[in-house]
């Protein structure tokens, strides 16, 4: 399929969850990351989940990483730019909603996108081959292709794969691992 086809097939799945559904979903996939090989790491980038859009709700794994004292990196959209701003999240971090309900960070401490060991990339759909369907505006390929080439990429997706992305382009960027509630995926 192509990406666009699964925007909408996705997007419409994710209409029909329920708030339980989500929560349970979401506890599985945070259970399913401590599986994943990226514990020894320093800098971890997540992205605060948009509520509205039905994502999956990452305070779970906001709470595995502050539970191991891992510094926690989060990001302010530029959307002139469509590039993002990190922030180092801390006690003091200020956290509001933007014009399209995305949490961002007020301001803060940045961290430059090179300093990233694990991003966890928010997604619509995936393939068996690593590829991902996000909304669409190409924040999350600008700013992997900033981090270093081996930072560790991991979707989150309360879907299985899909078999192919028949659309892909060489600018997008392949994930390393994507978890679900059922299982890790390693490409």
């Amino acid at each position: 399929m192509t990406k666009s086809e699964l925007r909408k097939k996705y997007k419409s799945l994710r209409k029909d969850l329920t708030l339980n559904q989500i929560d349970d979903l979401s506890i599985a996939i945070a259970n399913q990351t401590l599986k994943l090989p990226i514990w020894e790491h320093l800098f971890y980038h997540i992205f605060l989940s948009i509520e509205e859009h039905k994502e999956i709700n990452t305070d779970y794994i906001l709470n595995i990483l502050a539970g191991k004292d891992k510094n926690i990196v989060i990001s302010k959209s530029d959307f002139k730019t469509t590039t993002l701003i990190n922030y180092l999240l801390t006690d003091s971090t200020v956290i509001k909603k933007n014009h399209w309900n995305i949490p961002e960070p007020v301001d803060g401490i940045e961290i430059d996108d090179k300093k990233m060991d694990v991003v966890f990339v928010p997604l619509l759909a995936f393939d068996k081959q690593g590829n991902r369907v996000g909304y669409g505006k190409g924040f999350y390929d600008n700013f992997l292709s900033n981090c270093k080439p081996n930072a560790i990429k991991i979707g989150l997706s309360f879907f299985e794969t899909e078999n192919e992305i028949t659309d892909t382009y060489k600018g997008d960027i392949k994930l390393d691992y994507c978890v679900t509630p059922e299982k890790v995926y390693e490409f």
